[in-house]
C-alpha cells in the first residue's frame, strides 16, 4: 500500500477520512499532535524532552518531531501503509520528509489536498464542539455528529466545550487564510513531484468516495 499525506486546513474532515481509510484499507492514522503526546508519555530520555517542551508551551523543533515521526512509522504496525497528519506544514518539512522516507525507503507515497471553500469550514469549525476529558469531536451541524445526551460526552461522560480558538468566525478565517497562504508552496512542491491529487472536499460522503477510488487505483 502507497503511505499518504493529508493535506487540508482545520475543519475539512482529516479525521473522517482517515478513519475511513484505517477500516477499510488498514491503514494506521498518524497525527503528528497524538503521536507527540503519546511519545511524551513513554518515559524515555526522548519523550522527556517533548513532555518538557509541551508542558512549557514551547514549539517543537523539526528534529524531535521528524525523529519521532521515524520512531513511529518503523514501528511494526505501519507496515500495510500509514496516513500522515499534521506535517509537512511548511516546505522545509516537505523536504525534510523526502529526507527521511528516502533513509527508510518509503518513497512511494501520494499526498491528497483536501480542498474546501473557506465559508464551509468557518461554518463546520464554529459549530464544532470538543470533550474537555477525552478529546472526542462533536458538530451540532450535523444529527449523527452530535452527542447522544447535549453537553456529555458518549464516549466518556465528560464536559462538551466550545475550544477559545473555534467560536470566532473572524479569527477562524484568519487562521484558515494563513493556513492557504503557506501551503502554497507546499502544494506546489508535491505538484512538482507529480505526487499531489486535489480533491474537492466540501461533501464528505462524496469526499470519502472519491478518496476511496483514488487509493484503490494507486494501489492497483
Amino acid at each position: 500500500m502507497k503511505n499518504i499525506i493529508l493535506l487540508a486546513v482545520q475543519g475539512a474532515g482529516k479525521g473522517t477520512i482517515a478513519d475511513v481509510l484505517q477500516t477499510k484499507f488498514n491503514y494506521v492514522h498518524i497525527s503528528t499532535g497524538d503521536m507527540l503526546r503519546k511519545r511524551a508519555s513513554i518515559g524515555d530520555e526522548f519523550g522527556d524532552s517533548i513532555k518538557d517542551l509541551i508542558h512549557n508551551g514551547i514549539l517543537v523543533s523539526d528534529e524531535i518531531v521528524f525523529g519521532a515521526i521515524e520512531d513511529r512509522i518503523t514501528e511494526l504496525d505501519c507496515k500495510n501503509g500509514f496516513i500522515l497528519d499534521g506535517v509537512p506544514r511548511t516546505l522545509e518539512q516537505a523536504k525534510k520528509y523526502d529526507i527521511l522516507s528516502t533513509k527508510l525507503e518509503l518513497e512511494d507515497y501520494i499526498v491528497i489536498n483536501m480542498t474546501v471553500p473557506i465559508d464551509v469550514v468557518v461554518d463546520r469549525i464554529t459549530s464544532r464542539r470538543i470533550c474537555s476529558e477525552c478529546g472526542k469531536i462533536y458538530n451540532m451541524n450535523y444529527i449523527d455528529k452530535r452527542p447522544k445526551t447535549e453537553g456529555i460526552c458518549d464516549v466518556c461522560s465528560g464536559d462538551i466545550i466550545t475550544r477559545d480558538d473555534d467560536s470566532n468566525a473572524e479569527a477562524v478565517r484568519k487562521r484558515i487564510e494563513t493556513y492557504n497562504t503557506n501551503s502554497i508552496a507546499i502544494i506546489d512542491y508535491y505538484k512538482d513531484k507529480g505526487n499531489l491529487f486535489n480533491v474537492d472536499a466540501t461533501d464528505t460522503e462524496e469526499t470519502v468516495l472519491e478518496i476511496e477510488r483514488l487509493v484503490m487505483s494507486q494501489n492497483d
